[in-house]
């Protein structure tokens, strides 16, 4: 315990050092290096020039030489403690001039030579093997010494005159296991300091008659007492502490590592009962032996603070009402027993003037402190580490507590039963911590009125009941590594500025947080399941327009959870669209231009007709398409036609006054029976014969149509010659419909073709007529060569 309360006190200084160091140097890489457990047997030799910290503690270094730091002119703090040292002459930090901290502890010094140049605020020689008090001259020329560690097995009062006019703020004495031997009862007389810690050797008993009085000091700290063969109360120690009486300054005491009888224990409490301190701290307690009853006296004490820490008791059977008793009617402001093993407490006879009650981390039940109204002064009782399990207990143990303002029992089995009725809480609570418990959602169903700072994290809460309405006091609520699955709004807690919620399973919290949260300064609901879809997108947004000292741990505690692609991601780089979280807006936006297309669709086709429009661009895409695969010459060789008519002679003036001029002003070639067919020959040969020299074969479909027998031959032979040249030589104008119970049987081809084959349909609209007539001149356009131009004209 001594070495861990000083090494606590070195750190500190150090780390004060490195922060004052760190405000002046940038790059923290250069001049802090740490060596400390690597097994080193020498100063390494690779250090950088600009090298300000030095750890290179717990090594195997036996020596140190100018030449190993005579670089390091920036050195400040050089940390060599725990090597094994035997000889140092501190002329080899001359060159040092900046050196402040030096921990040389925990070596094997013997002996040291000191040099006058040195002015070292922190100097540590404490733990080592002196013989003496290495205490030198020079030393006393330090005059910014603030600690100063010192180790010997004999105190002259001569050795300590050299540092006598120094003002040390606090001197560490570790007396060797042989000191005593020539022991000087004054030899600290002379000694100036504030705080003395002496840590006194680890023999059996404790003879020691050293006066630890020192006029100067306001804390002192005693280590390693053991006095348990003297029953009568320890005389040896005690004779030590009476002497305290001459030292009016001292307020601070604490006793370290002590193994003793209760009856000694008590006779101790007893004698600085009666001393000028203020604050008694006692740590690491062994106890052995039965206790005597005696009177314990109370009066004409200066003492307001008691602590008793690790008591471990090694007798089976005490009288425990006697102990209890003994401690609740101390007379002081503060009274702290912790990690005791104590089962319970009983209340103070009479009003008490106690402030402050530490129990923490002992074996208390409910049944503590029960109908306790003589705690009428206390404000602050701390119950954390027990065994308590019912909360209706700790309510009604409090209620008798009239000015009880802080209370802790975090680190207990508490549950609360909603059936168990009113809470009668003491109206002055105002601050509680039930932390580390196993409360449920219940709880906030049973709290202190007045509460302004409640600490509920590490219990089993699902959700806070929004029918709440007894927190309008609440300024800080604590409610982390639960299972929460929604951020609470304020509506309940009016007052709440400071909102702890991280570790809990809260998925899309709600956006409007801060606004029900006007008077939120701090939000901490970072190391949540966060699902990064729409519905978090509005919270984030918000977090945004709050001040970054708000929302605490953004962004990088802030990280999505689901789905899966976005796992890790921060909240802040996630971005979706608003079309895409807005439904209405995305119905709008892709349905009224839906509408407005069908819309127009639906006018072209009833008052433009479009689908006809469509179906000639299409037929006429095609007609290209297919001229495109046919080989040119091998056409311009066989066709003295662009195409061949077949019509009914009833349709003949559309034909000749329509169809024709159209063509012909085109350059277009046309075949017809009256004018082409050759005299001499056959109808059937003659219109074998125009089908195989024309290119196409165009055939004006009407009810007339069918009833030609001329005209059906004509389709027969057409019909064949596409299936024998493997072309696709048919144009089919519907001139008028046909109803298909008009075409008779025979005429199979008719209907086959009309089922499968795309024809031209004559539009009675004149404003049609123009694509008509592109769309069927686009069919049959072919440049015919001038040898069948003029076969052309010979046959006519």
């Amino acid at each position: 315990m001594t070495k861990t309360n000083s090494s606590i006190f070195h750190f500190a200084i150090i780390f004060i050092l490195i922060l004052e160091i760190r405000t002046q140097l940038s790059d923290e890489s250069e001049f802090l290096v740490d060596r400390s457990k690597t097994g080193l047997t020498h100063v390494p030799k690779d250090l950088s020039l600009n090298t300000t910290i030095l750890d290179i503690s717990q090594n195997y270094i036996s020596e140190l030489w100018t030449s190993d730091i005579i670089s390091l002119s920036k050195l400040k703090i050089l940390i060599i403690s725990h090597n094994r040292i035997q000889y140092l002459d501190m002329s080899v930090f001359r060159f040092n001039q900046e050196l402040e901290y030096l921990d040389l502890s925990h070596n094997k010094l013997e002996k040291i030579s000191c040099h006058p140049t040195l002015n070292l605020k922190h100097l540590d020689l404490s733990f080592n093997a002196f013989d003496a008090l290495p205490i030198c001259q020079e030393l006393g020329n330090m005059s910014q010494l603030e600690f100063l560690g010192l180790s010997a097995t004999q105190l002259q009062k001569s050795s300590m005159l050299p540092i006598a006019y120094l003002h040390i703020s606090k001197v560490l004495l570790v007396l060797g296991d042989t000191y005593g031997e020539k022991e000087d009862p004054e030899s600290l007389r002379d000694l100036n300091t504030q705080s003395l810690h002496i840590v006194f050797p680890t023999r059996n008993e404790f003879h020691f008659i050293l006066d630890v009085s020192v006029s100067t000091a306001i804390s002192l700290e005693l280590s390693n007492i053991k006095c348990v063969l003297d029953d009568n109360g320890c005389s040896s120690f005690q004779n030590v502490l009476s002497k305290l009486q001459k030292n009016s300054r001292l307020s601070n005491l604490t006793l370290n590592n002590i193994e003793t009888t209760w009856n000694s224990f008590f006779m101790i409490l007893q004698l600085v009962w009666h001393t000028n301190i203020n604050y008694f701290s006692i740590s690491n307690v062994k106890l052995q032996g039965r206790v005597g009853f005696r009177e314990f006296d109370y009066s004409g004490t200066s003492l307001k603070a008691l602590s008793i820490h690790q008591v471990v008791n090694e007798v089976f059977s005490l009288p425990q009402d006697y102990i209890y008793k003994t401690l609740s009617n101390m007379n002081i402001q503060h009274l702290t027993v912790s990690a005791a093993h104590m089962v319970h407490m009983v209340c103070p006879s009479q009003i008490s003037p106690l402030l402050y009650l530490n129990f923490s981390n002992n074996l208390l039940t409910d049944m503590v402190f029960k109908n306790c109204a003589n705690l009428a002064n206390l404000k602050t009782l701390s119950l954390q580490m027990n065994q308590l399990k019912e909360l209706a207990n700790i309510v009604h143990m409090t209620k008798e507590m009239k000015s009880l303002q802080q209370l802790d029992v975090s680190q207990n089995s508490l549950k609360y039963d909603e059936s168990e009725g009113n809470c009668p809480w003491t109206r002055s609570l105002l601050s509680l911590n039930m932390s580390s418990n196993i409360l449920t959602d219940s709880v906030f169903r049973c709290l202190p009125p007045r509460v302004k700072v409640l600490d509920l994290h590490n219990n089993r809460i699902r959700s806070i009941p929004k029918d709440v309405t007894s927190l309008e006091t609440l300024q800080e609520l604590n409610v982390a590594s639960n299972s929460l699955a929604h951020l609470p709004g304020c509506g309940t807690f009016s007052s709440l500025s400071i909102l702890i919620i991280d570790y809990n399973s809260v998925s899309n919290p709600s956006a409007d947080f801060f606004q029900s949260c006007q008077k939120i300064r701090s939000l901490k609901a970072g190391n949540n399941p966060f699902q990064c879809t729409c519905e978090l997108r509005d919270f984030i947004q918000s977090v945004g327009q709050v001040s970054s000292e708000v929302v605490e741990g953004w962004p990088d505690s802030y990280k999505c959870d689901y789905p899966e692609s976005y796992k890790g991601t921060p909240l802040k780089d996630f971005h979706v669209s608003q079309l895409s979280c807005n439904t209405a807006l995305l119905i709008v936006t892709i349905g009224v231009p839906g509408l407005v297309l069908v819309v127009t669709v639906t006018v072209l086709c009833i008052y433009l007709d479009l689908p006809w429009y469509l179906r000639m661009v299409c037929q006429w895409t095609q007609t290209r398409h297919r001229a495109r695969n046919v080989p040119l010459e091998e056409l311009q060789r066989t066709v003295q036609f662009h195409a061949f008519i077949s019509y009914s002679g009833h349709d003949s003036a559309w034909v000749k006054n329509e169809l024709i001029p159209n063509l012909e002003k085109e350059d277009i070639r046309i075949c017809l029976h009256e004018r082409n067919f050759v005299p001499g020959k056959s109808i059937v040969e003659n219109i074998i014969n125009c089908i195989e020299k024309s290119y196409k074969c165009i055939f004006v479909l009407s009810p007339n149509f069918v009833q030609s027998e001329w005209c059906h031959y004509e389709l027969y032979f057409a019909h064949h010659n596409l299936f024998h040249e493997g072309s696709n030589n048919l144009i089919l104008i519907l001139l008028d419909p046909i109803p298909q119970y008009s075409v008779p049987s025979s005429y199979h081809k008719l209907k086959a073709l009309m089922a499968q084959r795309t024809y031209l349909e004559w539009p009675k609209e004149k404003s049609k007529h123009r694509l008509f007539w592109a769309n069927l001149r686009a069919s049959i356009n072919i440049k015919l060569m001038d040898k069948a131009k003029e076969i052309n004209h010979t046959q006519i």
